[in-house]
Order: structure tokens, then sequence, then C-alpha cells
């Protein structure tokens, strides 16, 4: 049997200063690595994030060979481990940009994925500054017998997401986010990340802004829907050991994946 994998989330409040970002974001890794983690998820903007959105954002974005995912890449190979952030990338044009996730090593990027669904919601138009992400196979990279899979934040809302990440292959969900507080909104994120994880029979970790901006509660989840590893409201890093076994020895019980009579296509 493998050993346990040791996965971290990584709680902290990025700013619109990139710098500033960086440095937390160096020393949240090392803190993960003094703890033995192998893999290190960061929350959703950990490049650049004012609240609320302004010209700024697009004015801070960069390619995915710029700067930040440059930096995650020599701070991953420091440590040798996986960093896991989201970041603002340039898009198509000018005005918006793209909301983006990326999985890097010390050779560089090893999966990206770039949020589908845009937070219109809840009073928010996440979509007059962002542009959706394209509908295609989910980018995967696998650890120590573990593949590991990305979504972002409002995605968890919509089951289909995990479908197609499960169907390809997935036993993790790493979950970069900025939870935007709001009644009963750390209700619905608690609620979501455990149903991902018992529907889908995968861990899930996912990792937030504190408060007051998002409801902090970032954690990991076992495919049983247990919370196994969480912070409360602080910038800090929480580990947990993921068994490989896990995820074959729950979906042997219950073998809802496989009982399945629908599958999840793409839409428009």
């Amino acid at each position: 049997m493998s050993a346990p994998l040791a996965v971290a989330v990584a709680q902290f409040a990025p700013t619109a200063d990139k710098e500033a970002n960086l440095t937390t974001i160096r020393q949240l890794t090392a803190t993960a690595s003094e703890r033995g983690a192998r893999v290190v998820v960061f929350p959703e903007y950990s490049s650049y994030f004012v609240d609320p959105f302004d010209d700024s954002v697009a004015g801070n974005a960069e390619p995915l060979n710029g700067p930040f995912v440059t930096a995650l890449t020599h701070f991953a190979a420091e440590r040798g481990m996986v960093l896991v952030a989201g970041l603002v990338e340039r898009a198509s044009d000018d005005r918006r940009v793209r909301n983006t996730v990326v999985a890097v090593d010390g050779s560089g990027i090893l999966a990206r994925y770039r949020k589908l669904h845009l937070y219109d919601a809840f009073g928010q138009r996440e979509s007059d500054w962002i542009e959706a992400g394209e509908l295609g196979s989910p980018e995967t990279f696998e650890l120590d017998g573990m593949r590991f899979a990305l979504m972002t934040c409002y995605d968890l809302r919509f089951p289909e997401v995990g479908r197609t990440l499960v169907d390809a292959g997935a036993d993790v969900f790493l979950v970069p986010a900025e939870w935007v507080r709001g009644p009963l909104k750390e209700h619905h994120w608690r609620t979501l990340i455990h149903a991902r994880a018992i529907e889908n029979t995968v861990f899930v970790a996912a990792a937030d802004h504190p408060p007051p901006l998002g409801v902090g509660s970032s954690m990991i989840v076992d495919p049983q829907g247990v919370e196994i590893a969480a912070i409360g409201a602080a910038t800090d890093v929480v580990v947990a050991h993921l068994d490989p076994g896990a995820v074959e020895r729950v979906r042997r019980v219950n073998p809802a994946l496989r009982l399945r009579r629908l599958r999840v296509v793409p839409g428009d």
C-alpha cells in the first residue's frame, strides 16, 4: 500500500500588493512544507485582488509565463512541492481577464483551469470583469498514485463540474476560492464541499479568503464527507494525510459512480 500523501490548504487574504501576496505565499509554503505537505492549495485571486473590482484588475493581469507563475514555480522547486493557486490571467481583450488556477511543481505548470461559471449571483457581476473558461477535457496531474483535478469557487454550485473531473480519473478536487460572505453563505460553502466529496467519492481540498471578505473555513474533506482538517478565520495552513486506498475502498462499499444511468455532456 502507498503511504498517505500530505495535502495542505493555505488560507490568506490576497490584496492589490502583488509582492506582498508572493511574500505571504512563500511563507505559507514554507509552513506547509515544515508540516510535511507535498501539495498546498492557495485561494482564488492569489496574485491580485481588490474589492470591488475595478480597471486595475485588467492592468494587473499576467500571462501564464509571467512573474506570478514564475515565482510559484520557484517556490515549488525550493520545497519540492506542488503549489496550486488562483491568478488573474490576461484574456483576449484589454478589459476583461481570466480567472485561472494553476498547479505547478519545480518544472513548471502541471495543470491549469479557467473558471467555467462566473459569479453573477447574490448581487455580484463577475462576468463584467472576467472571461469564462473554455469547455474542454479537464487537465489533471498525478502524484504518488493519486490524481488531482482543479475547479474554482462558484463552480462548487454546479455538480456536473465535479462529474467531469471524476470521469477524468480524479481522486482529489483542489478548489481555490473567494467565497463571498453573506447570509447563510458559510453554510452553503461547507455543504457544497461535503456534497461534492460524497457524491463523487473523492477528497476535496478547498482554500478560501478569511473574513471579512471571505467566509474562511478552508478545509479538506474525505470521500465519505468527513472533515479531516480545517481552518477557522485565521491566516494559516492545515494539513491532512490522504490515504491513496481510501477512494477505492469507499467506492467498493458505495458504488454510486458505477451505478449512474446519466452522463454529463458539454453544454453551450
